[in-house]
């Protein structure tokens, strides 16, 4: 390979480095959910610990350290269904990047 593929190469990558960070910025953005006057990030941590306590009414920290109560049936659907939603967004994107690439 000659100098001038070298660095083409190595800059197609850093590019592709930086795309595939501003998409994960963007898709961890839109996991925020509010919930009784909490904000909350959805995520794997936040499901498993409302899925600990099925039917009940638990206090825990919001992204800003507040206390809140929250129903753990109603924060486990809006959680799991913005999970579901941003990921299989956040991966068809991801896909229709790297096949460009």
């Amino acid at each position: 390979m000659s100098t001038e593929d070298l660095i083409q190469h190595s800059r197609a990558r850093l590019a592709h480095a930086n795309q595939r960070k501003l998409l994960r910025e963007k898709y961890e953005a839109k996991m925020l959910i509010a919930h009784q006057g909490g904000m909350f990030r959805a995520g794997p941590e936040l499901l498993n610990l409302v899925a600990l306590y099925p039917g009940q009414h638990i206090v825990i920290q919001d992204l800003y350290q507040n206390p809140v109560r929250v129903d753990c049936d109603q924060l486990r659907e809006q959680a799991g269904q913005r999970w579901q939603e941003q990921m299989n967004a956040w991966l068809n994107e991801l896909d229709n990047m790297s096949q460009e690439r």
